[in-house]
């Protein structure tokens, strides 16, 4: 497959692959407790502002899943068995998939705890195909960790991420670029990265509603319409993505923090002073491309006494709404004194990401707000909660 459009020359030597692991969390705790094989499990809180991090296979016939808050979930299967998130211990059975990865190309980079992106076109055994090399990854995974790992390969990252969600669980998927523009034609327009259903009912209203419908859109049309994503959609309705594998540095953290002229003492500046620096983290977050899952909120007081206060979700710190509301929660759990506040600040530390991932997901997170991302925010100060009730997760899929 090819494109006569010189501006957006395609690459189809490569040989990518996408490797996501099947319901992680959810499958990690059957696996150490087998009391809870073959039982619908959620992994998450199971109180009334919890939300379902990811489902078990058994949960999802019912309605569950990622995202979902708690509550909700308990009403669609009543039987449902919640069980805590153990971060630490997720991030060890990610460890080692990860160096089965290295077995095969070092070109890996990680999305989030529980995918990756693998470049195997020149891999370290010489195995000619990229299926072939998912197979074995997916073969080594089950023998060394009993959990299944759903795969897509192809020529570009979108089409062996589509790949990689077409056969799940246990999945293994082959878009080969001969067959790719029929294969991305035949997509609806809601199998498109960054098409949730707002951004469907736009699409469905202008009467695109596959691919081969959207590709027909031109360059000018779709970028006055969608704006950068309409260059995204461009491409990717042609089979065009060229965004590298990248290997990454993990960076520990990335912060913001502001000392006042004048001590705060009214919640409401407090408040309006943290949604300020929650959205400056987020500039630096998305520059440095680092993605974590602890906050940390770092507060001193007028007399210089200085408190910290960190919370640990499976869920990723993205996005200036999601880092604001989280650091308002901490804010409320800290005891202000009357003499006021002379310093706050924010930090993301913890689990990384790649700056393409990051970069990505940022940009996702615009288009995806359609996509089920709620959140309700009071008036500023009014001391009622902030809370996502919806929010896509790691781990989930």
């Amino acid at each position: 497959m090819h494109t006569a459009d010189p501006l957006f020359q395609n690459d189809l030597t490569r040989r990518i692959v996408h490797v996501d692991m099947d319901a992680f969390y959810a499958s990690v705790e059957q696996r150490d407790r087998p009391e809870l094989r073959g039982k619908p499990i959620a992994v998450g809180h199971a109180d009334r502002r919890g939300v379902v991090a990811t489902a078990s296979y058994e949960a999802r016939p019912y309605g569950v899943h990622s995202a979902m808050p708690s509550s909700k979930a308990k009403m669609l299967c009543p039987h449902l068995i919640f069980v805590e998130g153990r971060m630490s211990r997720y991030r060890e059975v990610s460890a080692e998939i990860r160096a089965i990865f290295h077995r095969y190309t070092d070109l890996v980079e990680p999305i989030s705890i529980d995918e990756a992106y693998l470049d195997v076109t020149d891999n370290k055994l010489g195995i000619e195909t990229g299926t072939e090399v998912a197979r074995r990854i997916k073969a080594d995974i089950l023998r060394e960790t009993s959990l299944t790992a759903s795969a897509g390969v192809s020529y570009n990252k979108f089409l062996a991420k589509i790949a990689s969600d077409w056969r799940k669980p246990d999945g293994l998927c082959t878009i080969h670029p001969d067959r790719a523009q029929s294969f991305i034609d035949a997509l609806p327009i809601e199998a498109f990265w960054g098409v949730g259903p707002a951004t469907a009912k736009r699409f469905r209203g202008i009467g695109v509603t596959n691919g081969w419908e959207l590709r027909q859109l031109s360059f000018r049309r779709l970028t006055d319409q969608f704006g950068a994503a309409g260059s995204i959609f461009y491409k990717f309705a042609r089979g065009i993505d060229l965004r590298p594998v990248r290997p990454f540095r993990e960076r520990k953290s990335v912060g913001c923090e502001e000392t006042f002229a004048d001590d705060l003492k009214h919640p409401e500046r407090l408040a309006a002073a943290l949604c300020d620096i929650a959205a400056e983290l987020e500039k630096r977050r998305n520059k440095n491309g680092f993605i974590g899952r602890t906050l940390t909120l770092k507060i001193r007081f007028a007399d210089f006494t200085t408190k910290t206060k960190s919370r640990t979700d499976l869920m990723p710190y993205v996005g200036a709404e999601r880092l604001a509301a989280a650091g308002l929660e901490l804010l409320r759990a800290i005891e202000v004194p009357a003499a006021g506040v002379r310093l706050l600040g924010l930090s993301v530390s913890g689990e990384g990401g790649s700056a393409a991932a990051a970069r990505e997901e940022t940009l996702f997170a615009e288009l995806e707000k359609k996509r089920g991302v709620s959140s309700v925010y009071p008036h500023l100060g009014s001391g009622k909660s902030i809370y996502f009730s919806q929010m896509p997760l790691a781990g989930g899929a």
